[in-house]
């Protein structure tokens, strides 16, 4: 009979994600010498070759691209009944693995890992933070318990709660103040110099849409790949970007930067936190919901339709 280790097939999980020994070992937390001794033990064992090692990368071969699905499931059974366990003895203790996407982490973490750990000093949370469409395809593996994203969300097998409306700004310099007086229309001709992150984030195709009929033609010249390196190119004159409110006070403190509204209703974007459907632990899901809500309501100073240009109080 053949058999394969629990943490054999979290390595082989690990390499068949990242393709790349070093980055799997670290993912999974042992040396690379260690991982690569495990895979080909498993491969050993199974008596065919699971990976092809190239000098850059590794690929599946068909045997360990057969192989995957059947390991993942075996995975999210196993963690499926972990989350189980812990949920049955207590809520909000152990290990929870929760994903954020990049524009709202650096915004929400400060307040929300401080307030957790004082509420639920037995939960040891661990994070990701990366794109939505990385987020949603752990959530939908078991990978991730839960994750932070904005909406839509067009993933099945994934359930979807909001938690929070994220109103947008505009990013201008000290320049480009004096010729946008707020609020800025959505016709504005000023969104022709728009600045977005790169392709594969969602507030991309947020900002795209918010544009309406004014095409930005600096798309093709600016992208990054976060909010406070586009924020820092406006400080300099290169063009005007989106600042979700969650991101305001950071990004107001930016010399040379200033926030102005959208005319009527603002344009905003709703953060939801997305889990696997079925899975263990809605309570915990419940929980962080709850506390996530009560941080973003307590933050909202200002509301959404203030006319005035925003800058961080010193």
């Amino acid at each position: 009979m053949i058999r394969l280790t629990f943490r054999q097939m979290e390595y082989f999980e690990a390499l068949a994600q990242l393709r790349h020994f070093g980055r799997a070992a670290g993912f999974v937390g042992v040396t690379q010498p260690a991982l690569s001794s495990q895979i080909a033990e498993m491969e050993d064992r199974l008596g065919a070759r699971l990976f092809e090692r190239g000098a850059r990368s590794v690929e599946l071969t068909p045997e360990g691209a057969d192989l995957r699905p059947k390991i993942e499931a075996i995975l999210n059974q196993a963690r499926d009944l972990e989350a189980a366990a812990l949920q049955d003895a207590a809520p909000m203790q152990g290990r929870f693995r929760l994903g954020i996407i990049p524009t709202v982490a650096p915004y929400l973490l400060p307040d929300l890992l401080p307030r957790l750990k004082l509420l639920y000093p037995r939960l040891s949370l661990e994070l990701r933070e990366t794109i939505t469409e990385v987020l949603l395809e752990e959530t939908a593996l078991g990978k991730l318990d839960a994750a932070i994203v904005a909406t839509p969300v067009e993933r099945q097998g994934i359930d979807v709660e909001p938690l929070f409306e994220d109103p947008f700004l505009l990013a201008v310099s000290d320049a480009e103040l004096g010729k946008t007086a707020p609020p800025v229309a959505p016709q504005s001709r000023v969104l022709e110099r728009l600045m977005l992150l790169e392709e594969g984030h969602c507030m991309r195709d947020q900002a795209l849409a918010i544009c309406g009929e004014v095409k930005p033609v600096a798309i093709a010249n600016f992208a990054a790949t976060s909010l406070t390196t586009l924020t820092q190119m406006v400080a300099h004159g290169l063009g005007v970007t989106l600042v979700p409110q969650i991101a305001r006070d950071v990004m107001a403190s930016i010399p040379g930067v200033h926030l102005v509204p959208f005319a009527g209703s603002p344009p905003s974007r709703t953060v939801a936190l997305a889990r696997r459907r079925g899975a263990a632990r809605r309570a915990e899901c419940a929980a962080l919901a709850e506390t996530i809500r009560d941080i973003a309501g307590s933050a909202g100073g200002e509301p959404p339709g203030d006319q005035r240009p925003h800058r961080a109080q010193s």
